[in-house]
């Protein structure tokens, strides 16, 4: 029997999404293909508040594309799935938070991968590159996100040269929240996960939406849009039960109780 390349864990309303292809955790289209149909699943489900992802082994988080699968005849080109590749980046209303927890090398569509996520925690031995300039080829993705989530030059320079750099270098130039000795940074990941899981479900998925939305609209034409309810998680937001809920809890000096409604 063939082990599933990705293995899911559930607590309440978190999900633990673990990459298991041994020994690189390397993505091949079929891997792909089956991240996209999980992390569609946690989006659908309405119980589900939030994801952490990471990697099997302490070694690797993920190089990115599975090179033996292409050699084999795995087409660069081919059918990902939903999502896109690793089935996260291009997945469409993904408005549910994601922690990563990067558990060793993030390289090429690795890390990629990472900065798919809302939030990166990296173990301190992580380290990270974008190497497909000395394959002849471009991080697509990276380059799209990387000069929006890091100084322009840096980022510049990690695309065309390729080198690597350690989890110290990543969290001072802002691209991981936190480097968490290795031994606790699933720790780590659980703890803000409940944390996060505790919240507004309808305020996240809110915040989600109106970031996406926002990212190449101009300041006025993003705040009209939300305070004109044509987004459709604001709508649901400014409309539910849970919006009452906050202002009540507030008003009684209580812990409020998300209902997700």
């Amino acid at each position: 029997m063939i082990e599933a390349p990705v293995h899911t864990q559930h607590e309440g309303g978190i999900w633990c999404i673990t990459l298991n292809r041994p020994k690189a955790n390397a993505i091949d289209l079929a891997t792909s293909r089956f991240m996209g149909d999980i992390f569609a699943k946690f989006r659908d489900d309405p119980k589900a508040r939030v994801a952490i992802v990471t990697a099997a082994g302490e070694k690797f988080f993920c190089p990115g594309w599975d090179l033996k699968a292409a050699a084999a005849g795995d087409a660069v080109d081919g059918d990902y799935g939903q999502g896109g590749f690793g089935g996260l980046q291009e997945l469409r209303d993904m408005n549910k938070p994601v922690i990563m927890a990067v558990n060793g090398i993030a390289c090429g569509g690795g890390l990629e991968l990472a900065i798919s996520g809302d939030i990166i925690l990296a173990a301190d031995h992580a380290t990270f590159a974008l190497p497909e300039i000395r394959s002849g080829t471009v991080a697509d993705a990276a380059s799209i996100k990387l000069p929006k989530r890091i100084p322009y030059h840096i980022a510049m320079e990690l695309l065309l040269t390729g080198r690597w750099f350690d989890a110290e270098e990543a969290h001072r130039w802002g691209l991981v929240n936190e480097v968490v000795p290795a031994a606790r940074l699933m720790d780590r990941a659980w703890e803000l996960a409940r944390l996060i899981e505790s919240g507004p479900p309808l305020v996240y998925a809110a915040i989600k939406e109106i970031v996406r939305d926002a990212e190449d609209s101009k300041f006025q034409d993003a705040l009209n849009r939300v305070t004109q309810r044509k987004l459709r998680t604001v709508d649901i937001l400014y409309g539910s039960e849970d919006q009452i809920e906050g202002a009540r809890a507030f008003a009684e000096k209580r812990d409020p109780v998300w209902k997700g409604r």
